[in-house]
């Protein structure tokens, strides 16, 4: 539970880091520092989904709740790494290191939000 809290706050500062990275270095190549600048946005916006995972798990602490949050994050982390990172090894490179990597990626990101709505499905009661 707290090493999503611990990895949303890494991802969101190495998040800017490239963002900044991204806009300042890359900015003679647009094609190429879109391409990088989306890997920021994703990482940023997933950073914040752990965080929200993190705490979910945190409040259903010892349950099964607790293990569908952290599923979702570790869904979301791994996206984060296979995703974002073949964007900024292309952004900066031009190579992309794993094969399939990015679409890989991209699949653990979605189950990581459907992993979340599970979550909310099932753990999330109903006020009345």
């Amino acid at each position: 539970m707290k090493i999503l809290v611990i990895l949303a706050g890494i991802n969101g500062a190495m998040a800017i880091g490239a963002g900044a990275y991204g806009w300042h270095s890359l900015g003679d190549t647009p094609d190429i520092r879109d391409v990088f600048m989306m890997g920021s946005q994703y990482q940023m916006w997933h950073a914040i989904a752990l965080l929200g995972t993190g705490l979910l798990a945190s409040l259903y602490a010892d349950g099964a709740g607790s293990r569908l949050a952290l599923i979702a994050g570790g869904l979301f982390q791994t996206g984060i790494v296979l995703f974002c990172g073949t964007l900024y090894a292309f952004g900066t490179l031009n190579i992309v290191p794993v094969e399939g990597a990015a679409p890989v990626g991209g699949w653990m990101l979605m189950g990581g939000w459907l992993a979340l709505s599970v979550f909310g499905a099932r753990y999330m009661k109903r006020r009345a």
